[in-house]
């Protein structure tokens, strides 16, 4: 079968590098963001005439009727469903995109298979339930998982929310439960073998990435530091660099035991009452938290963790706190990818 995927709310291309690492056959017709600076990365890997600088909320049935689009791919906007984003649920008007889609697929003749991606949380949301009903009255089968790279051997941890339906043929596993694993693989993710953070190092990273004085002096204690022989890193949000907690894991050349030391040499200093008020205290606390070399993830880094191939490129004006953002607001490609095989088997 050709397919024909109509991508939205398309980003940097993650759902279009995904349909790739599938190895599908078929071609993109149409892909669309609001965000010109994803949608510059976009042209950069795919052409200028590739992705639609448009609002969702203007896509007519019509359009995609003459796109003869077959499959969907989306991954609609997450903040309604998330702490940051207030929870507000559909009375965020970031949803209104979302909704209109639920009113349109039931329209849509051609399409025979979609694919969405959200937060987990949105399982739990009133959108969620808006989508599910938009599938049923549109005649589609459907299955619910919420996944993360660490299950296929991906060392990141990014769960998400994903719904997968398709007309015709049924899926061969219930749809009594959200999946929390692959079926037919292990639920276990410990018991799958880990690449390791050394793999996907660049080699010669400059100064830049280090972590600056002032974030090393006062929020070293709350970051995920990881080492070179570990297999795990904490998930990269669009905060990645501009926020210390809960953002992303920063990364240090030496080993745990080394690192242990130099961290227990700095607690001896932060125990000791008159050190507080010590300039010299201070200074050589900063010295040894230096020696850590706590450095961030590279761009390229976090797009390799994210599984995005080694041709994504981004264009040369874009700044890194916009590549953070960009990566931080995409999908897993891998795991997206081997859903779509799922879904389409």
């Amino acid at each position: 079968m050709e397919f024909r995927v109509l991508e939205l709310f398309s980003g940097i291309g993650g759902m279009h590098y995904a349909f790739k690492y599938a190895q599908l056959s078929g071609e993109v017709v149409a892909a669309m963001d609001v965000n010109t600076v994803a949608n510059a990365v976009y042209a950069h890997n795919y052409g200028a005439t590739s992705v639609k600088t448009r609002n969702i909320q203007s896509l007519a049935e019509k359009e995609i009727k003459k796109l003869n689009a077959n499959m969907l791919l989306m991954s609609p906007p997450c903040q309604p469903h998330t702490r940051q984003g207030l929870q507000r649920d559909v009375e965020d008007k970031r949803s209104c995109a979302l909704a209109h889609l639920c009113l349109l697929i039931p329209q849509c003749d051609t399409l025979e298979y979609v694919l969405m991606e959200n937060v987990k949380g949105f399982e739990v949301s009133q959108a969620r339930q808006q989508f599910i009903e938009a599938l049923d009255k549109a005649g589609f089968h459907w299955r619910e998982l919420i996944l993360t790279p660490t299950q296929f051997k991906v060392p990141n941890t990014r769960h998400r929310y994903y719904c997968i339906a398709r007309k015709g043929k049924d899926f061969d596993f219930d749809n009594e439960k959200i999946w929390e694993h692959m079926p037919g693989t292990k639920p276990d993710p410990d018991q799958q073998p880990m690449c390791k953070i050394s793999t996907i190092l660049e080699p010669d990273v400059p100064d830049d990435f280090l972590v600056p004085d002032d974030v090393l002096s006062k929020r070293v204690l709350v970051m995920d530091i990881i080492h070179p022989s570990q297999s795990r890193s904490m998930c990269f949000t669009k905060g990645y660099t501009h926020y210390t907690e809960g953002t992303g894991s920063v990364f240090t050349p030496l080993s745990e035991a080394q690192s242990h030391s130099i961290f227990e040499a700095v607690k001896q200093i932060d125990m000791d009452p008159n050190s507080k008020d010590s300039e010299e205290a201070q200074q050589r606390r900063l010295e040894l938290l230096r020696r850590v070399k706590l450095r961030y993830f590279t761009p390229r880094e976090v797009a390799r963790l994210m599984s995005f191939p080694e041709e994504f490129e981004f264009p040369p004006e874009t700044k890194n706190r916009q590549k953070y953002r960009l990566l931080g607001n995409s999908i897993n490609v891998c795991v997206v990818g081997e859903l779509l095989k799922l879904l389409t088997t």
